[in-house]
């Protein structure tokens, strides 16, 4: 039976999470956030009151998730996203987690044909040999706004400065990182969303895998 991998990678507030789930909905395909195994370990770290880039409490937190663990609220807060980021730069959390979602790939659960798998380095690292490879991007005021946006259906008051600053230097360290820094697989096919909707968005990248695949449902 063969597997089809779609690899989506980009920056925070591109609009992958919801593009991933979108396309998984619609070819029938399994969904995977990698992100969220990021920010998992990341807010167990911060729960341990560690610092998130102190390399042995986070490789030791990333050896014990839970599907609990993703499921957590607090996943999606600013403070665990700005940790993610750092612990993500760890080669020995990056290990723990790697093979986890290659078999995500290798076998998706609930015998999906394909699947879905959205994150920083999915087609550069983790599946470089996905089918389909789409790097979302987005200018980060527009970025910023839409977790501004996101933020105010949680918080009542939100700066909007320090939400262009943290996604201005989330940036900086995703691209920066010496381990597997965000950047486009030479294969992948750019998207930005700029001046897109989420039904735009969609749109071009079904049209785009469908270009490459075939006829599909």
């Amino acid at each position: 039976m063969k597997i089809v991998v779609i690899a989506i990678d980009g920056p925070a507030g591109a609009g992958k999470g919801t593009l991933a789930r979108r396309l998984a909905e619609h070819f029938g395909y399994a969904h995977l956030d990698t992100g969220s195994l990021y920010r998992a370990v990341a807010l167990r770290v911060l729960r341990d009151g560690a610092d998130p880039t102190h390399e042995a409490t986070a490789a030791h937190e990333a050896t014990r998730l839970t599907e609990d663990d993703l499921r957590d609220p607090a996943l999606r807060h600013e403070a665990t996203g700005l940790a993610a980021s750092k612990v993500s730069a760890i080669p020995a959390v990056r290990q723990a987690l790697l093979e986890f979602q290659r078999n995500f790939a290798r076998r998706p659960p609930r015998d999906a044909m394909g699947a879905v798998i959205e994150g920083r380095d999915i087609g550069t690292v983790v599946w470089p040999q996905a089918d389909h490879k789409i790097f979302l991007d987005a200018a980060v005021e527009v970025r910023a706004k839409r977790r501004v946006a996101e933020l105010r259906t949680m918080l009542k008051e939100i700066d909007e400065a320090a939400v262009l600053r943290d996604l201005i230097q989330r940036d900086r360290q995703d691209r920066e990182r010496s381990t597997a820094p965000l950047k486009p697989a030479a294969d992948a096919f750019l998207l930005d969303t700029s001046n897109l909707d989420i039904e735009g968005a969609f749109a071009v990248a079904k049209a785009h895998i469908l270009g490459r695949s075939g006829p599909a449902a």
